[in-house]
């Protein structure tokens, strides 16, 4: 599956942001998605994810409280509801899928994901 990302941008320390992305291809359905994120000179982190079906999620503990993944299988889309954001959530931020084949559970490493969107850039200020 194809991804993109978008929604990123320059907030202040507080504020909101809500990044989507979009899968190209008719088998969304068997993948579980999640949200990873790389700040300059740090190593890619994990962020979020969910379940094909939505029934299970798993967040960060820097994130959790602030930030709610959700998913659209009609529309092929996953999101990000990034609240109360802080200078230290300044990242590129990535999508990605892993085939599940319809296993309704979800990953939390880089290594078990399969496509990558090609990142969107999440500025906080202080």
């Amino acid at each position: 599956v194809q991804l993109q990302a978008s929604g990123g941008g320059l907030v202040q320390a507080g504020g909101s942001l809500r990044l989507s992305c979009e899968a190209s291809g008719r088998t969304f359905r068997t993948y579980a998605m999640g949200w990873f994120r790389q700040a300059p000179g740090k190593e890619r982190e994990f962020v979020a994810a969910i379940s094909w079906s939505s029934t299970f999620t798993r967040y960060a503990d820097s994130v959790k409280g602030r930030f709610t993944i959700s998913r659209d299988n009609a529309k092929t889309t996953v999101y990000l509801q990034m609240n109360s954001l802080k200078p230290e959530d300044t990242a590129v931020y990535y999508c990605a899928g892993a085939r599940v084949n319809y296993s309704d559970t979800y990953y939390a490493r880089v290594r078990e994901y399969d496509d990558w969107g090609q990142g969107t850039l999440v500025t906080v200020s202080s």
